[in-house]
């Protein structure tokens, strides 16, 4: 699976309070080799700031989620743009992951995944099916629950997404379980590489 580039911007970004929270701590996430998924300011345990994140080559510790929080949560104080107390949650984005950027969709094709569109396409806004495409401009989906009339592939421009997210399957799990023990691989050696140098 090839390593998404560096500075990609998220196709899905936030609005109101959670993009600004989004625009403040992701110069902060970048400079220390990660990527911003997703921000979310939810009321749950009186108040919650979800913040998604990832290395670059997809990995996300525990290690990795007390880096980030030490990181951001003095910027976030600082800037203060929650005006009530608040819980900050930093965690990986999951296995069935919210999908943001155009690598996302690239890196996990052959994979079931659901979405949303912010305008109808083919009469819906609701789609679940396999990725088998990925282009510039958008991605097309093999429905896996056809109606009588329907298309069973569906070409979904970014532009027009408003959600989407892998659904878990037994693949997946392969899948993403392949994926982190190779980027742990490649970690390894090139920390090797680092202290024989």
């Amino acid at each position: 699976m090839p390593t998404p580039p560096t500075g990609e911007a998220r196709i899905i970004i936030e609005t109101g309070l959670d993009r600004r929270i989004a625009e403040i701590i992701e110069p902060v996430l970048v400079a220390m080799g990660y990527k911003l998924v997703r921000v979310r300011l939810m009321n749950q345990n009186g108040l919650t700031l979800q913040v998604m994140a990832e290395k670059n080559d997809g990995t996300m510790t525990v290690e990795d989620c007390e880096e980030v929080s030490m990181a951001i949560s003095p910027v976030l104080d600082v800037e203060d743009p929650v005006d009530k107390a608040y819980h900050l949650e930093v965690s990986s984005p999951g296995i069935d992951r919210p999908m943001v950027r155009r690598s996302d969709f690239e890196r996990w094709i052959g994979h079931l995944l659901k979405c949303e569109t912010s305008i109808l396409i083919d009469n819906r806004k609701r789609f679940r099916g396999k990725i088998t495409e990925v282009d510039a401009e958008g991605f097309t989906i093999e429905r896996d629950q056809v109606a009588y009339g329907e298309q069973p592939r569906v070409a979904v421009p970014f532009n027009a997404l408003a959600e989407a997210k892998l659904i878990l399957t037994d693949d997946l799990i392969r899948d993403a379980l392949r994926a982190d023990k190779l980027a742990k691989a490649q970690a390894a050696n090139q920390n090797e590489e680092d202290n024989d140098a």
